[in-house]
């Protein structure tokens, strides 16, 4: 666990979600490890200079996952000036004037972040993050909340993103029956990859810098969306890790790889915040599949299962 004495520079929820997130971190290990027989999350724990820290629950060379990571940081302090740039973007995107320099500002941020490749082709990648952030200048105080998950087939599955889709749903109507449709199309906008004119996966929830309600009422959104990740994953994982498979299927795994490293080096937030803001390399880049391929000019034969995952990364459906 991460220690975090209380102070009076950031507010009782910046402690809730700290806790919440690494207790959560626990239960998804322990999840998922109940598919594996010698193969258990590795802990690496992490300080941060500047203040804060972090674990880093990592698995390798299972018999089902061939690598994943899940992640959670706690991480606070001045900014610096090579951190301002980024932090002055942030608050100006809430419509606020951010001051001229990063004198006597200062941030907390912590989060969940995982992301798990299987290592059966049939089997989807899947990524979740879930993150709390203030910003404290002026006498001001600067909040909110983002998250969502997602999930990155390799081999099109329709029940199985019918069920994905529908678990986060049911999540979401609890509290707005306006949250999914809302936040789903926001994922299929978030998770694309422009210079290959695809979705990275199939989509799920994305949704950043909620602070429209009460904290409380956010988190309890935020809460019951991170609670449910395990019944979103864990029977689609079920239901794949044995099936037969080839090495034209591994190939093709490998390739449907690369566009994930492409968006994760290129586009992602989470990566860009965490290198800017000094965190842990290893941790940042823990997304990153340890086997992939880029082949010159590569495209699926028409009316190949392959093709058939193209063509729904390239015109997004509406599963429930």
């Amino acid at each position: 666990m991460i220690t975090l004495e209380k102070n009076d520079i950031f507010s009782p929820m910046a402690y809730d979600m700290a806790l919440w997130v690494q207790e959560l971190q626990t239960r998804i290990c322990h999840g998922l490890e109940s598919f594996e027989t010698d193969t258990k999350f590795h802990a690496d724990r992490w300080d941060r200079q500047n203040g804060g820290g972090g674990v880093t629950q990592v698995i390798q060379d299972g018999a089902t996952f061939e690598k994943g990571g899940v992640n959670t940081s706690v991480v606070y302090g001045p900014v610096k000036e090579n951190e301002w740039p980024m932090f002055r973007k942030m608050i100006s995107q809430q419509g606020v004037d951010a001051p001229e320099s990063p004198s006597d500002v200062h941030f907390f941020a912590t989060g969940l972040s995982l992301v798990i490749h299987p290592k059966n082709p049939n089997a989807p990648t899947t990524h979740a993050n879930y993150r709390y952030f203030e910003i404290q200048f002026d006498g001001q105080e600067m909040w909110w909340f983002g998250g969502g998950a997602d999930l990155t087939p390799h081999y099109l599955f329709e029940e199985d993103a019918k069920h994905f889709h529908m678990v986060h749903k049911t999540a979401c109507d609890k509290h707005d029956p306006d949250y999914y449709v809302r936040f789903k199309k926001w994922c299929d906008t978030y998770f694309t990859i422009p210079h290959r004119n695809e979705t990275r996966g199939i989509g799920g929830l994305f949704f950043d810098y909620q602070n429209d309600r009460s904290k409380e009422d956010i988190f309890a959104f935020v809460k019951d969306c991170g609670d449910t990740f395990l019944d979103a994953y864990t029977p689609i994982i079920e239901k794949r890790h044995r099936m037969a498979y080839d090495q034209p299927e591994r190939t093709w795994q490998e390739i449907r790889r690369g566009r994930y490293v492409e968006f994760n080096l290129v586009y992602d937030r989470g990566t860009q915040f965490g290198l800017q803001t000094g965190g842990r390399i290893e941790s940042i880049l823990m997304s990153l599949p340890a086997h992939v391929q880029w082949q010159y000019d590569h495209h699926p034969e028409p009316g190949s299962p392959e093709a058939d995952l193209v063509e729904v990364l390239q015109n997004p459906r509406d599963w429930v």
